[in-house]
């Protein structure tokens, strides 16, 4: 039994997650032993079951335990390689975007994720039962063999337009073309649309990744700020008069790295503009799954008149399906299914027969239902953990998976990242989502991940630290001009 103090102030949780570490740290609990269900360990503490989740999902989140689907929770064995250090290829350098990216995949052992752009493993374990591959892969009669039309299984797509519908979005089948996700979407309108020399618009603070697209394509990125309520209309109107642009690559809702939504009144204007200065929109919607309410959205506003929109399935329900989506008028879909015929030819059938096998059971809102409380429950424990650490919330968005937070004036946030990855935390500076990488005192937290007392205690001694450091350059300071 786990003894737990209910008289302290430290959170149920917190205590849970200490005793397994450390009975994991002395092996009372070996490598390849059996934790207790989630029921379980709740009876034996009288506690939640949601409070043995939280702690679980901690301690896979270190790398101490691991989740095998059905079998339950076991403490991870620490396995080694007879393969040489040169075989961990890095893409990209220490904190650019290319490397960012690759962290989030690799999930090395041990670090603490706390500015990634996924959700746990352990969070998305319900969302594609094991069952669900197999009804999929029985509704085509071609089994394995099965190949998929480029622009997608007609009965998926179908389904997809029903979800959109259901947003409010007025879409069929017809106007839908499948990806490989959102980056995949991002790829397929640079090829469609742009050519080198033409001028892109972009939300400052933006997606990293998608600037490093557009640079390698010779595009000319005009940045134009992101806001609270939306996209800086002054700034572009100013830019629109000057620069003519092809294009406007836009978050609308649970802005990444942000986490802040658009108003109607907002993107009025920006159709308004669009009209006006001739230019296409490519609205990206992958994290308006996790908002919990009813948004106003380009495409609800636009009926996709000029307006590219795209989402995708692989962060809110499986990155093994890789399955996301382009909603457009058809003339624009067919450029966009041209080069996704010359780039890929198609995306998998088995992937998109498992996809429509969830959609079809009604799995799909049940598991997001699921998902958005526990990120809502996630999203207020790091807000009190992150601002009893120090740091400053700037405008919190709705909901989602991130949080924005600045830190204290005078502290290196360079020096800050580094450290904090050598002691296996993983942290994203605010420069790296700036399309100019101009300096920027943010660092993006992931909810899911920042809860985790590991990175409160760490931020709380470092803030500190430093805090205390300019106090005595403080002093000494004024001693020397006395």
């Amino acid at each position: 039994m786990l003894p737990l103090d209910r008289n302290t102030p430290t959170a149920l949780a917190d205590q849970i997650e200490l005793r397994l570490r450390e009975r994991i740290a002395n092996r009372q609990l070996p490598p390849a032993a059996r934790l207790p269900s989630i029921r379980q360990l709740a009876a034996q503490l009288a506690v939640s079951p949601n409070t043995v989740v939280t702690a679980y999902d901690r301690l896979m989140a270190l790398g101490l335990i691991e989740s095998r689907g059905t079998a339950g929770y076991f403490v991870r064995e620490t396995r080694h390689t007879e393969w040489p250090d040169a075989v961990a290829l890095e893409a990209g350098e220490e904190q650019d975007g290319v490397w960012l990216a690759q962290q989030a995949h690799d999930l090395r052992a041990g670090v603490l994720q706390a500015s990634s752009g996924a959700l746990p493993p352990a969070w998305l374990e319900d969302g594609v039962p094991a069952a669900a591959v197999q009804r999929g892969l029985a509704r085509s009669n071609a089994g394995m063999a099965s190949r998929c039309p480029p622009q997608g299984l007609p009965e998926l797509r179908e389904r997809i337009a029903m979800v959109l519908r259901g947003m409010g979005i007025a879409v069929d089948a017809g106007r839908i073309l499948t990806t490989y996700g959102g980056t995949h979407a991002i790829d397929l309108i640079c090829r469609a649309f742009l050519q080198p020399g033409d001028t892109v618009l972009v939300e400052d603070p933006g997606y990293f990744l998608m600037f490093e697209r557009l640079r390698k394509d010779g595009v000319r990125i005009v940045p134009v700020q992101r806001r609270p309520d939306g996209i800086d209309l002054e700034q572009l109107e100013a830019a629109c008069r000057e620069h003519h642009p092809r294009l406007l690559f836009i978050q609308t809702v649970l802005h990444n790295p942000t986490g802040w939504t658009s108003t109607a009144a907002n993107l009025h204007k920006v159709l308004v503009l669009a009209q006006q200065h001739g230019f296409l929109i490519a609205e990206d919607d992958v994290q308006g799954h996790f908002h919990p309410g009813h948004v106003t959205r380009l495409a609800n506003l636009s009926g996709l008149e000029r307006v590219i929109y795209y989402s995708s399935f692989c962060k809110a329900l499986s990155p093994a399906l890789r399955i996301g989506y382009v909603a457009a008028e058809p003339t624009l879909l067919k450029a966009l299914m041209r080069e996704k015929i010359y780039s890929i030819l198609s995306t998998p059938a088995l992937n998109e027969y498992v996809l429509l096998e969830v959609l079809a059971a009604g799995r799909w809102r049940k598991h997001l239902d699921r998902l958005n409380a526990k990120l809502l429950a996630a999203r207020h424990a790091s807000a009190r953990q992150l601002s009893s650490a120090g740091l400053l919330l700037d405008h919190p968005g709705e909901g989602g998976l991130f949080l924005w937070a600045s830190v204290p004036e005078d502290v290196d946030l360079n020096l800050l990242v580094q450290d904090a990855y050598r002691n296996q935390i993983l942290l994203v500076r605010g420069s790296t989502f700036r399309a100019n990488q101009q300096a920027d005192a943010h660092i993006r937290f992931n909810v899911a991940f920042s809860q985790h007392a590991r990175l409160g205690d760490y931020l709380r001694e470092r803030l500190q630290s430093l805090a205390g450091a300019r106090a005595v350059l403080a002093r000494a300071s004024a001693v020397a001009g006395q």
